[in-house]
């Protein structure tokens, strides 16, 4: 039997499972090396060099798949470009009660209410130790406890805890499933939080001799208004760049069918207009110059380009390879190389921003 046909009979198998225990026996089967590495697909024209790093192409898993950094190596051997672990929290806590994650097969969309649940940052660090003589790029999301009674200072003890191991630094202030995180998202809050977030990464710059990216992630579901007032922040605040966008409390275009009134943030297919429709205009009101990444619905080479062409340096999926399996990766990369093929262009960067006030000046 083919790999691919085993590949499609594991995927089979995993979606008679619930959605939650679908998730952990995939983890488990990377950790076990059930999964064999791939041959990543090699195009040097999909590489992307960002601050120190050099991506050897642009798609990258997006953090909620490895909370605990358990399998970053296993994901970046099957062709990501990248890979981010977290939302890591400093004392680990379960999350909210099972269950808590839902598929929509029908929309091809995810609808989560985890809840940072994680170990904590000393089990991601002791795992994170273990690799640390590994390549690869391996961001760290960090995030803050429900309990905690200064959610800033949470942030903060995530760079402290991880500059020395992490490839870059993702500041999550955009799950909805953590009440009240997303007030981080208001501007007085915001301006606090970059200060102090921006302030230890310096300390921990001189200390380590390495400047740590930082990237603020932000949720598609901000009024004009805000949105203006975070990348305004994020720039004077010499963040590093922005991760376009979390999942998002609407529920506009599905279907019905299914779980869709459930409580959480939907993700997938029916988040790729609001969040690319967002990225459009961060990258408008950003300039050229700020890094993004841009996530939400991607689920083939079509979604990816688009992506690009409306603002985005490099590309984030998850809830995608629920519905399509582990293949979508090197389709995903053959389908970008194609397309620069096909508009003569040597680099993503020269189709950056092809389609961006196409993008931006859409209703949501």
């Amino acid at each position: 039997m083919s790999l691919p046909l085993i590949e499609r009979a594991a995927l089979k198998g995993l979606q008679c499972l619930d959605a939650e225990t679908a998730h952990r026996a995939t983890v488990l089967g990377l950790r076990s090396g059930l999964l064999p590495a791939r041959k990543a697909f090699a195009d040097p024209r999909l590489s992307v060099p960002l601050w120190d790093l050099a991506f050897p192409n642009p798609v990258g898993m997006a953090a909620g798949f490895d909370k605990n950094g358990e399998v970053p190596d296993a994901l970046l051997k099957l062709g990501f470009g990248y890979t981010e672990v977290g939302s890591v929290t400093p004392k680990p806590q379960p999350g909210n009660p099972r269950p808590r994650v839902f598929r929509l097969p029908e929309d091809r969309g995810v609808i989560n209410r985890y809840g940072f649940n994680n170990e904590g940052h000393d089990a991601l660090r002791r795992r994170l130790e273990a690799r640390k003589r590994l390549s690869g790029i391996v961001g760290i999301n960090v995030g803050a406890n429900k309990d905690a009674a200064d959610r800033s200072a949470d942030y903060v003890a995530g760079i402290h805890a991880f500059a020395d191991m992490a490839s870059y630094f993702t500041v999550n202030i955009s799950s909805p499933n953590t009440p009240g995180l997303r007030d981080l998202q208001a501007r007085s809050a915001l301006a606090d939080l970059l200060t102090r977030v921006i302030s230890a990464r310096d300390e921990c710059t001189s200390r380590l001799g390495r400047r740590v990216p930082v990237l603020l992630k932000i949720a598609p579901d901000v009024a004009d208004g805000d949105l203006q007032d975070i990348v305004e922040e994020v720039l004077s605040k010499n963040v590093d760049g922005l991760i376009v966008s979390n999942t998002t409390i609407s529920r506009d275009g599905l279907s019905g069918k299914g779980p869709a009134q459930e409580t959480g943030g939907l993700s997938g297919a029916p988040l790729f207009r609001r969040s690319t429709i967002m990225l459009a205009r961060a990258r408008r009101l950003a300039g050229p110059e700020l890094p993004i990444i841009g996530v939400g619905g991607i689920d083939s080479a079509e979604t990816a380009w688009t992506k690009i062409t409306a603002g985005a340096d490099l590309l984030q999926l998850y809830s995608a390879l629920v519905f399509k399996g582990l293949a979508l990766v090197d389709e995903i990369l053959s389908g970008l190389s194609a397309n620069l093929d096909r508009h003569g262009l040597s680099s993503l960067r020269e189709a950056r921003d092809a389609d961006v006030e196409a993008w931006a000046s859409k209703k949501i």
